[in-house]
């Protein structure tokens, strides 16, 4: 089978480019993922629901739920957004 033969090509200059702004996104993904945990905390604090938290599924949040599963997932589509 024929290796694919790509247009571009990735060198150390390409790389040294493009490193910053791999450094952003995985900052910025940081700072959603913290700002996500403080809802949670609060969301937990006010229903006084111990684990509480918003479910993923393929990358998406789907719902919310809690980690021992003593209550079922309330889903975003259809419960949430009505």
């Amino acid at each position: 089978m024929k290796n694919k033969e790509y247009k571009i090509k990735v060198t150390k200059k390409l790389i040294k480019q493009l490193k910053p702004y791999w450094e952003m996104l995985k900052n910025s993904e940081d700072d959603f993922y913290r700002s996500i945990r403080e809802i949670e905390m609060k969301m937990e604090r006010e229903t006084g629901i111990k684990g509480i938290q918003f479910h993923m599924c393929d990358n998406e949040h789907v719902g919310i739920g809690n980690l021992d599963r003593s209550m079922r997932l309330i889903f975003g589509h259809g419960e949430l957004e009505e």
